[in-house]
């Protein structure tokens, strides 16, 4: 499907009412927005959930719609997760940061999912849902706390725990806003601009690959240098976003734990190894990882996905890096990708 013939999706707002949150906060009318695409079919069994990713607004990420998820066979639905800005966040709802005691899990965003999905649409078991970076962490999340309520899960280029490697890149960004001289220790008295900067160059480096940058794909861009770049591409993708916002997504993404999850999911708190967690998982499942992303290497993917009961494991070759799983502009990786879901759907 052509840009022009793009399907035009349909924004909504859930209230959730005061929320309960893992971290023993409540969240005062909580709120999900969503953006839906399709319609449900008469057995409402076509449903796929798309979460959203680190940063993401549906405009980022919803060009899936038509190339990879038909929207004439799904009905699919982009959820923004909660401190994206767009559902409720530091920036638009009393929600704290984690200096004041505020952290949304992922248990958190599947919980409100999962209310949006029986009380707005009426459905009781996704389809499919289809989720890359910290949609994929939310996908293996929904599949391992409701088993019984997914059919499918795609995972591209996420992992369902945090490594300690990946742990090194999110506090490395974490620390580029903290230390902005416009951070008091618990909120910013103005715009972080050097934490901004700092926190774009970070990014730049890491979400693209060795090769991407070797090869010139940024020069073929119509940037005349990597600065270039990261200045007019990188560093206006984050500025957008209100700073306690992006602090709050890397802190959900930090708390990436699957086996804490489940074990607090149980009552008794006490965390299951990640292999165990990950076993729970009933859903036919797809895990798709980028040859040269530097956050979730094939290794890491590949483990992990040994570990889910009649699991399929696919290495994308691409010098994309991270964004491999998120080709917006890249017809070959989205070509592989589809394939991917394609046999998937067909188990």
């Amino acid at each position: 499907m052509n840009a022009a013939a793009s399907p035009t999706g349909r924004d909504q707002t859930f209230t959730l009412g005061d929320l309960p949150l893992a971290c023993g906060r409540l969240l005062p009318q909580a709120q999900l927005a969503y953006r839906v695409f399709g319609e449900l079919n008469a057995a409402r069994s076509n449903l796929v959930l798309y979460p959203s990713s680190y940063g993401a607004c549906p405009e980022d990420i919803d060009w899936v719609v038509g190339p990879i998820l038909d929207p004439a066979r799904f009905c699919v639905l982009l959820v923004s997760q909660f401190g994206n800005g767009r559902s409720s966040s530091p920036s638009n709802s009393p929600m704290g940061l984690a200096e004041e005691g505020w952290v949304i899990s992922h248990g958190d965003n599947v919980a409100a999912q999962q209310r949006l999905i029986r009380e707005v649409f009426g459905v009781e078991r996704l389809a499919l849902i289809y989720g890359w970076s910290m949609g994929a962490q939310q996908a293996y999340h929904w599949a391992a706390l409701e088993p019984g309520a997914v059919e499918r899960i795609c995972c591209l280029c996420g992992t369902a725990r945090t490594t300690p490697h990946n742990r090194l890149f999110l506090l490395s960004l974490r620390q580029a806003l903290t230390a902005d001289p416009a951070w008091d220790g618990r909120r910013f008295s103005a715009t972080p601009e050097q934490g901004l900067r700092t926190f774009a160059l970070i990014y730049a480096s890491w979400a693209a690959s060795q090769p991407y940058y070797r090869q010139g794909r940024h020069a073929a861009l119509g940037y005349c240098s990597v600065d270039d770049y990261v200045e007019r591409s990188w560093l206006p993708a984050y500025r957008r976003h209100d700073p306690r916002d992006l602090l709050a997504m890397l802190d959900t993404w930090l708390a990436n734990d699957l086996g804490a999850a489940v074990g607090s999911a149980r009552g008794d708190g006490t965390p299951l190894e990640l292999a165990a967690a990950l076993g729970r998982i009933t859903a036919r499942t797809m895990v798709i990882a980028g040859s040269h992303d530097l956050y979730f290497p094939p290794d890491d993917c590949a483990a992990e996905a040994a570990c889910i009961p009649g699991a399929r494991f696919e290495r994308l070759e691409s010098v994309l890096g991270h964004r491999a799983g998120n080709p917006r502009d890249a017809p070959s990786e989205q070509a592989r990708i589809r394939s991917a879901v394609e046999s998937l759907l067909m188990d």
